[in-house]
């Protein structure tokens, strides 16, 4: 995750570079339930409104948390499928909460309604992140759900009077690319804590999708709307979080920004950026699954390390005898082509190795996602591109 907030108002206020941090235990997004009242068109776990068999039962989760906990895991993301739709997520939560972890909830929303906000409430979740994928039409289309919009929304309403910490979840594709400034007015209009925009990552439903991912200009004119949009926020005094996710060339782009806007502070973000690390799958990032399979993050769904009914997790996540888990903590990453040859490569960690496992068949080749140029990461301009789009795809003026 990239916390961009976080880099811009450095730029703008300098203080010391930190030292690295050194998280005691990885964050865990825990994908409870694959049930879901939706079917989204970009879905990593492909979900469905049915009853998938062999989830683990509530004494079963019970277990694990507690070895979560002396394993030191700080963070507990309770996702789906739809988190809401599990009947023991309540005392499954609050039970999270009073181990000491803290605890988010990933949701679509549509389930957030005035007879369980108060429960919601009650269990003091950190944080509620509800999924907006464009307005209303399109975010409808995208979710395959005729009213979701307004479900979800209202499900924001609900949860800034309830005095929750709520964030607008958002999937950048080339279908709702132009309604980007749209969505950032929604942040204002309605108060909302937080923005995490992710790039589309080619797992699940996503992978059969990816040929709306947006591609390089247009990815360029979103993020660049994304840092000025941030910075004239900080400008006027309104420090809301923004974080991005799936794509680790957004450190190494604000860099190229701050080179126009903060030329005597690019020296300093560069060493944040390297102290933050970059892409962390397998190594600050782990998913749990539905069945309680263990994967380096959510969207290695087909590459499973090990299951917390035969294995504690914590052996299974010290175990590095693992290829691509011993290439996750390798540093620098074992990564090839444009990736292996980038300038940037202590800044990003390589980037996202399941996009670019899923285009090419390699763990290690370079990240087709990755949206600078060759001048911009060092490369010879001769280098190829392991994948390019099919068509010619036009760039809107935001």
């Amino acid at each position: 995750m990239f916390r961009m907030t976080r880099y811009i108002k450095s730029l703008m206020h300098p203080t010391p570079v930190p030292p690295p941090a050194r998280p005691p235990g990885p964050v865990v997004i825990w994908n409870l339930i694959r049930r879901c009242n939706l079917t989204c068109k970009h879905c990593y776990s492909v979900s469905a409104d049915i009853d998938f068999e062999g989830e683990l039962e509530t004494d079963e989760v019970y277990t694990v948390m507690d070895d979560l906990k002396s394993y030191g895991v700080p963070v507990l993301i309770l996702s789906g499928g739809e988190p809401l739709m599990r009947r023991d997520i309540f005392e499954i939560s609050h039970r999270a909460k009073q181990m000491g972890f803290y605890v988010g909830l990933s949701t679509n929303g549509t389930l957030i309604t005035e007879d369980n906000i108060e429960q919601i409430a009650a269990v003091g979740y950190d944080y509620v992140g509800i999924s907006i994928d464009g307005l209303e039409a399109t975010h409808d289309w995208f979710r395959q759900k005729q009213g979701s919009f307004a479900d979800s929304m209202h499900a924001v309403k609900l949860c800034r009077q309830a005095g929750i910490k709520v964030g607008l979840r958002f999937t950048l594709t080339q279908d709702n690319f132009h309604e980007l400034p749209d969505i950032l007015r929604l942040l204002d209009e309605h108060d909302i804590d937080k923005f995490y925009l992710s790039h589309l990552n080619y797992s699940g439903r996503g992978g059969r999708n990816r040929k709306r991912d947006t591609w390089y200009d247009m990815t360029r004119q979103a993020m660049t709307m994304m840092f000025d949009h941030c910075h004239r926020e900080l400008q006027q005094g309104i420090e809301r979080e923004y974080v991005t996710g799936n794509n680790d060339a957004d450190g190494p782009f604000l860099i190229e920004w701050a080179r126009e806007h903060y030329p005597d502070q690019v020296d300093a973000l560069w060493q944040r950026l390297v102290n933050w690390g970059g892409n962390s799958s397998g190594v600050n990032i782990a998913n749990i699954d539905n069945l309680g399979n263990v994967h380096p993050d959510t969207f290695w769904w087909n590459y499973t390390l090990g299951n917390v009914r035969e294995t504690p997790f914590s052996q299974i996540w010290s175990d590095e005898s693992d290829p691509l888990m011993a290439g996750f903590r390798q540093r620098p990453r074992p990564v090839k082509g444009r990736c292996g040859d980038c300038h940037y490569l202590p800044v990003c960690n390589g980037n996202t190795r399941v996009r670019a496992y899923n285009v090419s068949g390699d763990f290690w080749e370079e990240d087709p996602g990755c949206y600078l140029t060759n001048q911009e990461i060092g490369v010879a301009e001769s280098d190829r591109r392991v994948a390019t789009p099919a068509v010619e795809i036009p760039v809107h003026n935001l």
